[in-house]
């Protein structure tokens, strides 16, 4: 079970506190591959905890044979600019779908959540 965003008395000059949620993350991408979920998972994330994710899945996907694809990894930025934040797990050469501004404004949330309800 995920344990929530967990924010504190004085929020926001103390930051939230989350727990567990790469975690969490890692293992439903992993169990997505076992379990057949899928074709292809794309992590979208810079958090290096999640590079045995990523590992373990494209082994997985690699003992499928044709079945299953191996997975990819999104990010922020363009690919031309040096000291883009992606994921690069050593000996993969994991696909990066690369989204800009456009793309964060076609889904962007305009909801002010410091706002009470």
């Amino acid at each position: 079970m995920l344990s929530p965003l967990r924010y504190p008395p004085d929020w926001p000059r103390t930051a939230e506190h989350e727990k567990g949620i790469d975690v969490q993350l890692a293992i439903d991408f992993v169990a997505g591959y076992i379990r057949e979920e899928f074709e292809v998972g794309v992590l979208f994330s810079g958090d290096t905890d999640l590079l045995p994710a990523l590992e373990a899945a494209s082994e997985i996907a690699s003992l499928g044979g044709n079945r299953l694809l191996q997975p990819e990894v999104a990010a922020w930025g363009n690919r031309s600019r040096s000291g883009g934040r992606r994921l690069r797990p050593k000996g993969l050469n994991l696909h990066c779908h690369w989204l800009g501004e456009l793309d964060y404004r076609q889904v962007e949330d305009s909801r002010d959540y410091n706002a009470r309800l």
